[in-house]
């Protein structure tokens, strides 16, 4: 099976295989392999305009259950969580800005009383930083006892200058109509 690596603003994706019906995705956004730069529909390399502003399609993705998440990888090193919180979809990346664990893995909270008006929020599942799954912007920690809240605070300490690192956020969207999956910056 053929495939085809892209570098749009901020995450690779790798396309397995080609697209049958509208024409090759590859060439619509790289006018080098096409040979012809009148053809190249982004001119931009951003995400928002791609799909009538929905964004670059994904596939071969599973998206999450109401009230869980799941990490989806593209290329080598591009992992995004994807979070179904209210049937909403949110994305925020992969790894911890903090500790460089798996988001993905980490505690969805949706307690307003204790975190504020900006849930739903995520926490790192090894330093239990929270982030905005709306912004990405950093939060109070999630407070654990035992064993995890041992290893939270060591990785704290660890990591204290990375403490105020912000996540990259995006915006996760279905089609009802033809089940297609888009992801997009914010």
């Amino acid at each position: 099976i053929p495939s085809t690596t892209l570098k749009v603003e901020g995450f690779t994706l790798t396309m397995m295989g080609s697209r049958r019906g509208k024409g090759n995705l590859k060439r619509s956004l790289d006018p080098s392999t096409a040979g012809d730069a009148s053809r190249m529909k982004n001119p931009t390399g951003s995400t928002k305009s791609l799909n009538g502003g929905r964004g670059q399609e994904i596939t071969g993705v599973t998206l999450p259950a109401e009230g869980s998440i799941k990490g989806w990888q593209f290329g080598n090193d591009q992992t995004i969580a994807c979070a179904q919180i209210n049937n909403n979809y949110y994305g925020i990346q992969g790894s911890c800005p903090r500790c460089a664990f798996d988001l993905y893995k980490g505690t969805i909270i949706t307690d307003d009383v204790a975190f504020g008006k900006d849930v739903p929020r995520i926490a790192c599942p090894t330093c239990a930083t929270t982030f905005s799954l709306r912004t990405g912007k950093h939060g109070p920690p999630l407070k654990r006892t035992g064993l995890a809240g041992f290893v939270g605070s060591l990785a704290k300490q660890a990591t204290i200058s990375d403490a105020s690192k912000d996540a990259k956020v995006f915006v996760i969207t279905r089609d009802a109509e033809t089940e297609q999956v888009f992801c997009r910056d914010v």
